[in-house]
């Protein structure tokens, strides 16, 4: 599975009336958190909604979101909410040759599968041997072939320059058991029923409404878990989440609620911790020789809309308070600042810039009607921006947008559609403007956000569909092409640094996609039942309950409450 740029698995908008309604609600699959006498439980609501579908298998788009890191693990994990080390999972060491075509990785002793069989290195190697030899399996683009030369030493040996695949391999890249998958005879749509693996818990039960996961007895680190048992559940909406979070039903979600902080001042059992980490943004179909069309295909209009943004009194309408600024660049400011090349760059500017706006499409030789307008050639500066129903703050958002963009003499429709119609129209290219986020790439190295959404190599005509998290700006550039290239060849930071600083000074001009701020991801916790969730001062992971990988760290980190 694929997170070179992390999407959003929800973004639930929680109206007041489901607060008031907790009284009345009740929960199918969710009977609170006990599960038998003296066992521990901790329910989660990772954004699922309707009948749940079965399907484990790590190398699947659509496989429950705790099949990775929860159930089966990385040789490393990327704590992607700080700029700590990557920490070791499977694998304890790794080392490159100095042509970067070999990746040296010695495996961690003593681990075992959930059935109680031996970890190997030779696990190791069959998984991205199977993932060379599968090419459905290769949504990464991971060119590699792998020999275990020991029991706890596997190597991988790739065709060229790779040091910017480290983070994939090492980071994002379920391992499987060769003992298992060597008798799957299609592992590309296997549901993997039975699934067996080395993270912190195992399957126990599965229902449409519901599945619980318990306590691996071979996991590997001493002591953990200390929680018996997870149980998932899927609820019916929005309002249903926040109601489940204030009476107890639930003890971890995450979801935007708008009085969050009052909410947690009248429940002593609730807890919040916010890691704004995604950019939202206005991505633009760009790229006219693709196909794409209107008026966004114009640089000078994509300008016009990143200067007429009023971003603080957008967080205030539409944000509740929680946003942080964003940069031009597509990094994270305060994470990332390191690798922006200029100052000026770092954030974006907060207020709106109404008459730099006008100068920028006047420049282009736009001329406003007399509906106030601006038009070239007879065609007015109308666009459309999709959305998807329900995702509450981005509507507001865009409302907030239109009353701007109407000042600077742009007309900013919207559309609001159903989450498959949308993320369709997205990935072929087929919209003038859709509005969603980037961040959180395998690791912090701006190869993460460069390579799969600026590159040439990453996209499409429109009508075809882009890889998963890819270029569905369409954007193309020989020159950022040549700068990202050149970037993946070498591991000197200094070089890295001098081609992504090319690469930011086209995109902040181009703007393909048009950042607007980097948006809160608030995460609930019920404290009632466990102590050791992650806190605003202590990110030792990403906390979102829809994060792969990060939810195995999160859910081993916690004791059960006595």
């Amino acid at each position: 599975m694929l997170f070179s740029s992390l999407r959003r698995r929800t973004r639930l908008g929680l109206a007041a009336t489901g607060v008031a309604a907790v009284a009345a609600l009740a929960l199918s699959g969710c009977s609170g958190s006990s599960t038998a006498s003296g066992s521990s439980s901790v329910t989660v609501f990772n954004g699922a909604t309707g009948t749940i579908a079965e399907n484990w298998n790590p190398f699947s788009p659509s496989a429950l979101q705790p099949t990775l890191g929860v159930i089966y693990e990385p040789l490393y994990y990327y704590n992607l909410a700080s700029t700590s080390k990557p920490k070791p999972e499977l694998a304890t060491g790794f080392s490159w040759n100095s042509a970067g075509t070999q990746l040296t990785i010695t495996t961690r002793k003593g681990a075992k599968w959930s059935d109680g069989t031996p970890f190997t290195a030779k696990d190791v190697a069959y998984t991205f041997n199977l993932i060379h030899s599968t090419p459905a399996l290769n949504t990464s683009g991971l060119n590699a072939t792998a020999k275990a030369t020991s029991d706890d030493t596997a190597v991988l040996t790739f065709p060229t320059k790779s040091f910017t695949q480290e983070p994939q391999v090492l980071g994002n890249q379920a391992i499987i058991p060769e003992h298992i998958w060597s008798k799957v005879k299609s592992p590309t749509t296997t549901i993997n029923a039975k699934p067996v693996g080395t993270g912190p818990y195992a399957l126990k039960s599965f229902n449409s409404e519901s599945y619980v996961l318990q306590k691996n007895p071979h996991y590997w680190e001493p002591g953990k878990p200390k929680v018996d048992t997870v149980r998932y559940i899927s609820l019916s909406n929005a309002d249903a989440a926040s109601a489940a979070l204030l009476s107890g039903k639930v003890d971890w979600m995450s979801s935007f609620l708008p009085n969050l902080k009052q909410l947690v001042g009248n429940h002593k059992d609730i807890a919040y911790v916010n890691t704004p980490a995604l950019t939202t943004s206005l991505f633009a179909c760009s790229n006219a020789s693709l196909g794409c069309t209107g008026p966004q295909t114009d640089p000078a209009v994509r300008q016009a809309i990143y200067q007429a943004i009023d971003r603080t009194q957008l967080n205030k309408l539409a944000g509740g308070g929680f946003a942080a600024p964003g940069s031009p660049t597509m990094l994270l400011p305060d994470r990332d600042k390191s690798w922006i090349a200029k100052s000026d760059d770092v954030t974006i500017p907060q207020t709106a810039q109404a008459s730099k706006a006008e100068q920028t499409l006047q420049a282009a030789g736009y001329t406003k009607g007399g509906d106030g307008i601006y038009e070239k050639g007879g065609k007015p500066i109308s666009l459309t921006v999709q959305v998807v129903a329900g995702y509450s703050d981005y509507i507001a958002a865009i409302q907030v947008m239109q009353t701007e963009l109407k000042k600077v003499g742009i007309e900013l429709k919207s559309t609001q559609l159903s989450y498959n119609e949308w993320n369709s129209n997205e990935t072929k290219g087929q919209y003038q403007l859709t509005m969603d986020s980037i961040g959180l790439g395998p690791s912090s190295n701006p190869f993460t956000t460069y390579n799969p959404r600026y590159s040439s190599g990453s996209t499409v005509k429109v009508g075809q569909a882009a890889p998963s998290g890819g270029n569905y700006a369409r954007y193309s550039n020989p020159a950022v092409d040549a700068a990202i290239k050149a970037a993946a060849a070498t591991k000197d930071v200094s070089t890295q640094k001098a081609q992504y600083a090319t690469v930011q000074q086209h995109i902040v001009q181009d703007l393909p996609y048009i950042p607007v701020y980097v948006n809160s991801t608030l995460t609930e916790f019920n404290t009632a039942r466990a102590t050791g969730w992650p806190t605003n001062d202590d990110k030792y992971a990403f906390p979102a309950s829809w994060k792969s990988w990060d939810n195995g760290i999160v859910l081993k980190n916690l004791t059960p409450k006595k």
